[in-house]
């Protein structure tokens, strides 16, 4: 049991931004991060752009269910490249081996084994390792 919730207490970690209201200021913050890493013009479409664009320029806070799932559809095509490989399959991947190491670890004994599913380095670590070897 605790060992799935440490599992998805690194998912969520790792997918905090999903989570996040969309408002102006979220918008704001995303659209500047894609721009300097210059995936605005290369990841979204004239029509993306500019429903980002004008959702910036004239709404305050989301309150339409439809614009609400345009504008999430489009949000996470950029943070999906925004986060980049590793995070992904930190996502992925990495969640589910160390979940696996920990419970064999814990099988032989070793008590502090269970705090592995938390830290962030070992699964990062564990996905890069995993990365080279595929």
């Amino acid at each position: 049991m605790q060992n799935q919730q440490g599992k998805d207490s690194m998912k969520e970690a790792l997918s905090n931004q999903a989570q996040k209201p969309l408002n102006k200021g979220e918008l704001m913050k995303i659209k500047t991060r894609a721009m300097r890493r210059r995936i605005w013009f290369r990841t979204l479409t004239m029509s993306e752009r500019a429903q980002i664009d004008l959702t910036i320029k004239f709404v305050h806070k989301v309150r339409s269910l439809l614009l609400s799932r345009v504008l999430v559809s489009i949000v996470r095509k950029l943070m999906k490249v925004i986060e980049g490989r590793v995070v992904c399959a930190m996502r992925d991947v990495g969640c589910d081996l160390v979940e696996k190491i920990s419970r064999i670890a814990q099988s032989w004994g070793n008590q502090s084994a269970s705090e592995w599913m938390e830290d962030r380095g070992f699964t990062q670590y564990l996905t890069i390792m995993w990365m080279n070897i595929s």
